[in-house]
């Protein structure tokens, strides 16, 4: 979604001179591209200036974002060039691009804009804006070598999936990072037909539609909470129409477009860019983070595809245990409570991502990249493997059982678990007082949640050996509810021995944050809204009180839960307010009234046959 909000964004780059090391190296110029239709779109170009002194000349890296390419003006620069340092230093032509109808560039803006796979002659989206933006650049800009690549975090990723799409043959390398794939189905705005409210309203309320035609980006709005307490403050706002109503005042129709489309409609089915991405052409390195609270279904989703409808020779799907966009910033040593044991930030920018582009632009390199180049954390290694999953893998269910027992073996004894879930008194996703979706929530301790009398809890005995998994997490659940519509979120989590090492929460020379002894680490976890599980297009009730089973995927991880940890499984009926409150009655959820929230009683059926189970792959 979001590498950086946007309101933030708008004062990312300050008008300044810049960096004395970017000017005294690079030249900039301002151009506006002509479109097919006619349409003109605001790019900024650096150019090192011993193209002009000395006659070298320089691949092209270009980033295409709505998150606007300022500082404007000929003579200000950015701070810094590049996906990272290293290429500054090596030296690229440095491309950046308004999209269409953001800012500086002409035409209308369509959020997340809809690929057209069938084109007249002056039909548009964002892969022919892409072909025609490189078809000036390497025609125009002095110095070029004719080999361009493309990279972009977040939306800006969405923008790089586009463009590889009926790629210019001048594009050989494209980097998707983070990219928003599918809004609708695990990326941003939906998780499984759960709302992700905190993050979108955060965001929304800055990701405006632009003021004028075209127009720079406005001052930062300020926007007064009245509280530190996210928790306390989505529960006083009330249902999503609330929101709406006092706080974005119906100006924000990409806020509106979440409230009018809750299902899998066509709106989101055709922006789901995804779909098109067959006998892509150019090298694909496909990047994403383990605790990605906004855009982890997308790199995963986006390799996956690619995968089955003929790939290119190079694509490699580089995972790694950060936040959103947290590769690209920091030294990704820890997220959270959490520490990974080395600087995998830094290692991915210069071992990985430099090297990647350096050997597809510049032919500084072997050319040899695996399929997956992924970090596995519990024992924090990076791994390489030819397959994604790894072929060895193999399924492994753990059933949950009586006494809040996770089997590995299927109980013969079946039975129901059961809480009233009060959507009055949701659960919080964190322990902590904060506002908005924190991206470190995603290896939180979940020992508070653990303990209410809403949320169930089922656990293994301490592992006698290393349990590896690698790949997505099948959920399988049988489960009723006394309302007609429920939400069902699944945690799992990794838990640590009591006796475990407090100096193994941080490196060497840092404070202990939080004794990880008993510590409950969330690995991976997913909201499920109830009337979807026949599908997404079309929502059904549930029967009160007669069981039906829900089943969905949890986006992929690599951990190794150790010798003498438990693994654990939390089922819970909100998860708040990381996700909106779900009324549990079958209703258009945004347009529910106080009264509309109301308890309900869900059972969680265990054991037997048709017991409910996770089940997972592990390395053998």
């Amino acid at each position: 979604m979001r590498f950086v909000l946007f309101s933030f964004a708008a004062v990312a780059f300050a008008q300044t001179l810049g960096s004395p090391v970017v000017r005294e190296n690079y030249s900039k110029f301002e151009y506006r591209i002509p479109m097919r239709d006619g349409v003109k779109l605001f790019t900024s170009v650096y150019v090192p200036k011993d193209v002009f002194s000395d006659g070298k000349t320089y691949p092209i890296m270009m980033d295409r974002t709505p998150y606007t390419v300022q500082p404007y003006g000929p003579d200000v620069y950015r701070n810094s060039l590049g996906p990272s340092e290293f290429f500054q230093k090596e030296k690229f032509i440095f491309v950046y691009q308004d999209v269409r109808g953001r800012y500086m560039s002409e035409g209308a803006f369509d959020n997340i804009r809809p690929h057209k796979p069938v084109k007249g002659p002056k039909d548009t989206d964002e892969s022919t804006d892409t072909y025609d933006s490189i078809d000036w650049l390497v025609k125009n800009v002095p110095g070029n070598t004719g080999k361009v690549g493309l990279w972009g975090i977040s939306q800006p990723g969405f923008y790089s999936s586009a463009g590889m799409i009926d790629a210019h043959p001048a594009l050989v390398a494209v980097s998707p990072q983070a990219p928003v794939t599918d809004y609708y189905l695990g990326d941003d705005n939906f998780h499984n037909g759960a709302f992700m409210l905190a993050a979108n309203f955060r965001f929304y309320l800055g990701f405006m539609p632009r003021e004028g035609d075209p127009a720079r980006p406005p001052a930062p709005r300020p926007f007064d909470f009245g509280t530190p307490d996210g928790h306390d403050f989505f529960l006083r706002m009330g249902s999503l129409a609330n929101a709406d109503e006092k706080y974005f005042k119906h100006k924000n129709p990409y806020w509106i477009q979440n409230l009018d489309h809750t299902t899998y409609d066509e709106v989101w089915q055709s922006r789901s860019i995804w779909k098109y991405l067959k006998g892509i052409k150019p090298a694909v390195m496909v990047v994403g983070g383990w605790f990605d609270a906004e855009d982890l279904q997308g790199p995963l989703r986006t390799f996956e595809f690619m995968e089955k409808n003929s790939p290119p020779k190079t694509n490699m799907l580089v995972m790694g245990p950060w936040t959103h966009g947290g590769f690209s910033r920091g030294d990704g040593d820890r997220v959270g409570n959490i520490s990974f044991g080395s600087k995998t930030g830094l290692y991915y920018r210069e071992k990985i991502e430099f090297a990647f582009f350096m050997d597809l632009l510049k032919g500084q390199g072997d050319g040899k990249f695996p399929r997956a180049w992924v970090f596995e954390t519990g024992t924090n290694e990076w791994r390489k493997f030819e397959q994604w999953p790894p072929k060895s893998a193999v399924s492994k269910t753990f059933f949950l059982d009586e006494k809040g027992t996770l089997a590995t073996v299927q109980p013969t004894k079946s039975g129901f678990d059961e809480y009233v879930s009060d959507p009055n008194r949701p659960v919080p996703y964190m322990s902590k007082i904060a506002m908005g979706m924190q991206a470190d929530y995603m290896t939180d301790d979940q020992r508070f949640a653990g303990v209410r009398p809403d949320v169930l809890v089922y656990k293994t005995a301490p592992l006698e050996h290393d349990v590896t998994v690698y790949g997505p997490i099948l959920v399988d659940l049988k489960v009723s509810t006394s309302g007609t519509d429920s939400d069902f979120d699944v945690k799992l989590i990794d838990v640590y021995p009591p006796d475990y090492p407090a100096a193994d929460n941080a490196p060497a020379g840092t404070p202990v944050l939080v004794p990880l002894g008993g510590y409950q680490q969330l690995v991976r976890g997913e909201p499920f809204r109830g009337k979807f599980r026949k599908g997404f297009e079309k929502p059904v009730p549930f029967e009160p009180g007669k069981p039906d089973r829900i089943t969905f995927k949890m986006p992929d991880v690599a951990h190794t839960f150790r010798e003498g940890h438990r693994i654990m499984v939390q089922i819970q009926s909100s998860w708040f307010p990381l996700t909106d409150r779900n009324p549990q009655k079958f209703m258009d959820i945004p347009r529910a009234l106080f009264e509309n929230f109301v308890k309900a009683t869900e059972r969680v059926f265990i054991g037997g046959a048709e017991g409910s189970r996770v089940s997972v792959l592990v390395a053998e």
